[in-house]
């Protein structure tokens, strides 16, 4: 059963965003795909809990393209991680943050820039089907990997502890996956 969402007015203007962002790739035809809590959230097909921001991934290629649609769409650049590693905007109060990806020669997914620049990330991170909240779809991460993910960046990232809602992020992905797929037809 999903947690209660105690911020309504944050979770809608969130939900927004991520159509408007999605529509914005769609014209351009990017690809974005959600990752972290809002991407548990679309493989669950409700709200789960409040989100501090919006985590995406996104092709470093496309990292132009997508920043001037952005920015023309009323998004403002804020400082962030390593130039290309990452992206960040907000809108409305709400931060989006892109991380880059690149392909290896053998054109698995790895980190674009900065200090882990070329590291791979998890095998099936992209073979996801698209989730969905209500009607509106947007390409996740796979949910075994956001697991993985989960699991791993105290790991990756020593000094950064795994965090609360992280641990349940964990505990509501294993019980979906054992369920079967948790979304509507």
């Amino acid at each position: 059963m999903a947690s209660p969402i105690t911020n309504v007015e944050r979770t809608d203007r969130q939900l927004r965003l991520i159509a408007e962002t999605v529509g914005i790739a769609g014209a351009l035809g990017l690809e974005v795909r959600l990752r972290g809590g809002w991407a548990m959230d679309f493989f669950l097909g409700e709200p789960t809990r409040d989100h501090e921001d919006i985590d995406w991934f996104a092709w470093s290629e496309d990292a132009p393209a997508l920043t001037g649609a952005l920015l023309r769409r009323g998004y403002r650049p804020v400082p962030g991680p390593p130039a290309g590693q990452q992206l960040d905007f907000v809108k409305q109060g709400e931060e989006s943050s892109f991380a880059l990806l690149a392909r290896d020669p053998s054109g698995r997914p790895v980190v674009a820039g900065g200090p882990w620049a070329g590291r791979p990330w998890p095998d099936g991170m992209l073979d996801a089907p698209a989730g969905r909240i209500g009607a509106l779809r947007c390409a996740i991460v796979s949910p075994r990997v956001q697991v993985e993910i989960k699991r791993m960046t105290p790991v990756w990232i020593p000094g950064r502890p795994r965090r609360a809602k992280d641990a349940e992020d964990i505990r509501r992905l294993e019980e979906a996956l054992r369920a079967g797929d948790p979304r509507p037809a």
